[in-house]
């Protein structure tokens, strides 16, 4: 390990240490956050960048701490504005069906078919456009991401249908909430087809798992 490196190691260590863990108030143990993680990541980051700028070793390890800051502000801010979104929209799918998971910074809304279409059809039901709105006020409140909605199907078919109702599936979504006041270019719109599948297409249960349409939300900063 080269010795611009060997200085990083204390900074890192530190900052993934603080910044990773917090305490849950009900049941006092720690553990690791979204918002922390993506602190302790820009740290490092920064950190890095710092080191690897000048010559002199006090003047570098001044610049690494200094990187660390700045890196651990703007990984920190990410993860704190993904949260409350994530939070936001927690609270609107409740009892909907469409089920809101995190990764890492990206936040994944699953719609399944029998939420959003009927069968072999590309046209919202009532209760997708329902639910669909209230994406759409969380969306245009945080409008520092970016939506990628990817259609899918089951394997019961041709494929190459299946492709394009999957394509058809992910339009419909991505139109409904430009018109809903999203800004076209934050949506990207692909299908899919029956190529990624979630579950078995052996069984109707799996079948229905993998008709569905995701939306991921990904911060624009992160890029």
């Amino acid at each position: 390990m080269t010795k611009p490196f060997r200085s990083l190691v204390p900074v890192a260590v530190a900052v993934l240490l603080v910044g990773c863990s917090t305490t849950n108030s009900n049941s006092g143990q720690t553990q690791r956050g979204n918002t922390g993680t993506g602190a302790a990541i820009g740290a490092v980051v920064g950190a890095a960048a710092g080191a690897l700028s000048g010559d002199g070793s006090s003047s570098r390890r001044d610049r690494a701490l200094i990187g660390a800051a700045a890196g651990a502000a703007i990984g920190g801010g990410v993860g704190a504005y993904m949260d409350r979104q994530e939070e936001q929209l927690r609270r609107s799918m409740e009892g909907t069906g469409i089920g809101v998971e995190r990764d890492g910074n990206d936040i994944v809304l699953n719609m399944p078919s029998s939420v959003t279409f009927g069968f072999d059809s590309s046209e919202l039901t009532s209760s997708a456009t329902s639910a669909l709105n209230d994406v759409s006020r969380v969306l245009t409140e945080y409008t520092d991401t970016r939506i990628n909605i990817a259609g899918h199907t089951d394997s019961i078919g041709d494929a190459g249908y299946n492709q394009q109702l999957s394509e058809r599936r992910a339009q419909a979504v991505g139109q409904y909430l430009a018109r809903s006041g999203v800004a076209t270019s934050r949506l990207n719109m692909q299908g899919y087809g029956e190529s990624q599948p979630v579950a078995s297409n052996d069984t109707e249960s799996g079948r229905a798992q993998n008709r569905r349409v995701e939306l991921t939300l990904s911060p624009i900063q992160q890029s």
